[in-house]
């Protein structure tokens, strides 16, 4: 005897037009049949039925999800629906989810050229390039907009509210230091550059935090950062401060 299986089904209305398909429609689409839906999709091919929808159900924004007669909402809500997401009210407007994929990746990077170079992955040449790759990544953040990056970065930084200029050439300063770190090349000029703006980070992002006790957001990843300024961001500073003297006393001292 053949059972018989029951499908969960949804009603979605998205946009499908020959200009525009709506990406949040189509992920809400995906993230349904995820769930175990049987999705009744509905396309707004023109803008006066999408207008029409909209007025009808008295919503300002499509996709719209329809579940068992009730209205879930757009792709966000429907997130909190199935336990993704928290609820709006307790979600929080800061991550630090920028700053982890990009240590994560120039970890793997130097792990990687270690491994290429020395047949061992594990060598303090990796520890070098996970913090200069590490520096050459934030500055490609930076560097895409630098106004935006210059305006968060005058929050916090002693000299740029001193110097404003200082905000636009900062990211230059990663940049250099971070490539000829990488190479191991020129060390008398990345190592001062790196000690330098490392240092006033340092101490910049030190009275922020813990002595003016400011809760503001960290321009490390560009002017458009989620990431609180803190432990981490101090963190990036005195990764720098610490290269400027060891790159030297590596390449002067001890060889």
């Amino acid at each position: 005897m053949q059972q018989q299986v029951s499908t969960k089904t949804a009603t979605l209305y998205r946009m499908v037009m020959p200009e525009h398909t709506c990406p949040f429609g189509l992920k809400s689409k995906d993230l349904l049949e995820r769930q175990g839906y049987a999705v009744e999709d509905h396309h707004l091919e023109t803008r006066p039925e999408t207008d029409a929808f909209m007025e009808e159900h008295g919503v300002k924004t499509t996709p719209q999800t329809f579940i068992g007669g009730e209205r879930i909402g757009g792709y966000d809500d429907l997130r909190v629906h199935f336990g993704i997401d928290p609820p709006k009210e307790e979600q929080s407007d800061t991550t630090y989810q920028p700053v982890i994929a990009i240590f994560a990746v120039a970890a793997l990077l130097a792990l990687g050229l270690s491994w290429h170079q020395y047949e061992n992955p594990f060598t303090l040449r990796a520890a070098e390039w996970f913090v200069s790759l590490s520096m050459t990544i934030l500055a490609i953040q930076k560097l895409q907009d630098i106004e935006s990056f210059s305006t968060m970065f005058l929050n916090y930084d002693l000299l740029a509210k001193r110097w404003v200029r200082y905000g636009k050439i900062y990211p230059f300063g990663e940049a250099l230091a971070g490539i000829l770190m990488t190479a191991g090349a020129l060390v008398f000029i990345s190592a001062p550059v790196a000690l330098v703006i490392g240092t006033i980070g340092a101490v910049s992002i030190f009275k922020a935090v813990y002595i003016d006790k400011r809760e503001l957001k960290c321009a490390c990843v560009g002017g458009s950062s989620s990431v609180p300024l803190g432990f981490v961001s101090l963190t990036e500073s005195l990764m720098m401060m610490l290269m400027g003297i060891w790159m030297p006393l590596k390449a002067f001292v001890l060889s």
